[in-house]
């Protein structure tokens, strides 16, 4: 018996749709261009902070490197992260000729939205592409006198979750686990133990802080200044505790 054919099924109309979207990227500035140093220096950070970057994107930031296009070894660089699960996916900032060596690597320049042409993007082409359409300004910031969006988690965040409050606070009632990561473009809130790590004031806010009433991290940062756990000897572990920035300093106080 002849098996009964299978029924037609119509093709779909779009095999793809693409839009616009923002990501949170960190990125990784660098201050030497020898994969030597910077490779070890990370890895060092993976040992003290186990899952810190593992699998995470980043950017490539040049903006401080003052060499020549040819010292720096963008294929190590790229090798040397991959070994240690960081993916790079593009470059900010440096010259043009950085920036053309890097893209010879599949490394190209990313704008951030709202960012200054010159400082982000690579020169144009000989043969000018037709243009793209120009990246969405970034939210304005609430009116004189609004609170900002605050995010509140009432569960226990588990390890390998990574919860983030963008564009405001972040609150977790309960304990976030080891393992586990919370981030906010504000301050951050734990009435619980937080045994994970801890980002706050994303863009650069060095207002921002954490406040903790069981403190015992992995890591915490604010404003990209960070610290892990072994670096936190003066820090009341245990404790209820803020932690907030003065000038490049962390400053841990006692809650109550």
């Amino acid at each position: 018996m002849s098996a009964a054919p299978r029924p037609e099924t119509s093709p779909r109309l779009e095999p793809f749709r693409l839009r616009g979207a923002n990501f949170n990227l960190l990125v990784l500035r660098l201050l030497d261009p020898r994969p030597e140093a910077v490779v070890p220096a990370i890895g060092d950070q993976f040992r003290r902070a186990p899952g810190f970057l593992r699998f995470a994107p980043v950017v490539l930031g040049l903006g401080d490197l003052d060499v020549p296009a040819n010292a720096v070894d963008f294929r190590g660089l790229i090798d040397g992260l991959r070994e240690l699960s960081i993916v790079p996916i593009g470059t900010t900032g440096g010259t043009p000729e950085l920036r053309n060596a890097a893209m010879a690597f599949g490394l190209p320049p990313i704008r951030s939205a709202g960012g200054k042409e010159t400082e982000e993007s690579a020169p144009e082409p000989a043969a000018a592409a037709p243009a793209e359409p120009a990246a969405p300004p970034p939210a304005p910031p609430p009116p004189e006198g609004m609170a900002r969006p605050t995010m509140i988690v009432e569960q226990p965040v588990r390890a390998g979750q990574r919860v983030w409050a963008q564009g405001g606070d972040l609150v977790v009632t309960s304990t976030v686990n080891a393992g586990a990561e919370v981030i906010a473009d504000g301050n951050i809130h734990v009435y619980g133990a937080l045994r994970g790590r801890a980002i706050a004031g994303g863009g650069a806010n060095a207002e921002a802080r954490i406040f903790a009433l069981n403190f015992d991290p992995e890591l915490i940062s604010i404003a990209g200044y960070y610290a892990v756990r072994e670096g936190l000897t003066g820090a009341p572990i245990g404790k209820a505790v803020q932690v907030r920035l003065t000038g490049e300093r962390m400053r841990f106080d006692p809650i109550g």
